[in-house]
């Protein structure tokens, strides 16, 4: 009996058309991280299972894709890269010069219901900045984020920032002990209705007053010079006052970086994860295909400290590779990948000196920088050129027995179907000239 096998649910095979893609993002992205002067890191794929219990989310924890080794410990596969990168900076980097400015281009695993944009097996480009607990830091971490989606040609999106200090603050105003609990709840308003939401704050606790109080928090949002002020209204503690202000000061150092066009304040932003401490942010870009929010971050000033490490101030981001794409395909901002050679080398005939010329050419033009292929199969004359046509080679040198003798070969357009005859030893600077290189 035969067994099919499929691939598991929620991952994809991702063919060469869709890795040219997925390559062009990452590149575009990677060079502004390395022009913002960060370093790439790549940590192991699963980790101890209580690395991210820690600190990680009651959501996220729940999908773990957590498992027994043969040697009885608990792993896991990593569900995002921020614990990890924090557990590798304790490990060994705890006197390294500060700031340390690292960035990962990764594979992260969560088991959640597939849907647009939202796989088990996802990719994510993020940054972290440790060892700086300055507006400074947060500024420029935020204007990284703006400039990386920007870099791939995106630029009808927003960037929200919320707080998680005003949050905290609003929690104590409502009398709610379990302030991580409204977080994690406050995260989840854009997944239900609005009754729903209502309905899960009554639940949670809330009597009518609370209830409406955190529905009017979650609609303040919009331009900094709106939100702050009625903020500042809202919000009357000294430890409220002073994010204030910091959030002023990160406004105006936004605008000194020339991404203030992007950024909006929202208060009722809550993120997923609990190690967030401060600042928090997320971008959404409009789109016709169901896909919320394209990447996030924020401050996480106490897990080194979670993780055993000396208390260490430390902010990020992660852009949601998954859900980039299709938007960015849905625009028509990636280019269409160019998956064929620019020559086609064919030997006509089985002499072996033939395929030997063939695979001499082949290997000269490669060296110079052309994307070249030779016949593998054997096929004959007509068939090779039908499959050059289908490729949409622009070239091909065709290696002839006769033509060979004079130390020559043949090189055909293959749009216009002209011929011409070069000499072996110039064919390489010809096609350079021909192909414009």
């Amino acid at each position: 009996m035969k067994v099919r096998l499929e691939k598991v649910k929620g991952t994809r095979d991702l063919l060469p058309e869709e890795m040219a893609k997925r390559r062009w993002v990452f590149e575009r992205i990677r060079e502004v991280f390395e022009r913002y002067n960060f370093h790439e890191v790549l940590t192991p794929t699963f980790e101890y299972t209580e690395l991210f219990k820690l600190r990680s989310g009651e959501e996220v924890v729940e999908q773990l894709y957590a498992f027994d080794d043969k040697g009885g410990r608990n792993l896991s596969l990593r569900p995002d890269m921020t614990s990890s990168v924090a557990r590798l900076y304790v490990n060994g980097f705890q006197n390294a010069p500060k700031p340390v400015k690292w960035y990962y281009m990764a594979n992260m695993f969560r088991y959640e219901e597939p849907q647009s944009g939202r796989y088990r097996e996802f990719w994510q480009a993020g940054v972290e900045l440790l060892g700086s607990d300055k507006v400074e830091a947060d500024a420029e971490v935020i204007a990284l984020f703006v400039e990386s989606y920007l870099a791939t040609g995106l630029e009808d999106f927003t960037v929200n920032i919320g707080d998680r200090v005003l949050l905290d603050e609003f929690a104590k105003m409502l009398g709610v002990k379990d302030d991580i609990g409204l977080m994690r709840l406050i995260d989840k308003k854009d997944k239900m209705s609005r009754g729903d939401f209502a309905v899960a704050l009554r639940e949670f606790g809330l009597d009518d007053d609370g209830v409406e109080k955190v529905m009017a928090l979650v609609e303040i949002k919009g331009l900094p010079e709106e939100v702050l002020p009625r903020a500042e209204e809202l919000f009357t503690g000294e430890k409220a006052r002073e994010e204030i202000k910091r959030l002023y000061e990160l406004v105006d150092l936004l605008d000194a970086y020339g991404v203030l066009k992007w950024i909006r304040i929202d208060l009722g932003i809550a993120r997923g994860f609990d190690y967030y401490t401060s600042v928090v942010f997320e971008a959404i870009a409009p789109n016709d295909l169901g896909i919320g929010s394209i990447g996030g971050g924020g401050r996480y000033d106490n897990l080194i400290s979670v993780f055993g490490g000396k208390p260490t101030p430390a902010t990020g981001f992660a852009i949601g590779i998954e859900r980039l794409i299709p938007i960015l395909e849905w625009k028509g901002l990636i280019p269409e990948p160019k998956l064929r050679p620019d020559v086609y080398v064919v030997p006509i005939g089985k002499d072996a000196e033939l395929r030997r010329a063939a695979a001499e050419i082949t290997s000269a033009l490669r060296a110079a920088g052309v994307k070249t292929d030779c016949e593998l199969t054997g096929r004959k004359l007509r068939k090779a050129l039908d499959y050059a046509g289908k490729l949409g080679v622009p070239y091909v040198v065709l290696v002839g027995k006769k033509d060979l003798a004079e130390g020559k070969v043949t090189v055909r357009d293959m749009e216009s179907g002209e011929q011409r005859f070069v000499k072996k030893e110039n064919v390489v600077g010809e096609l350079i000239e021909l192909l414009g290189f």
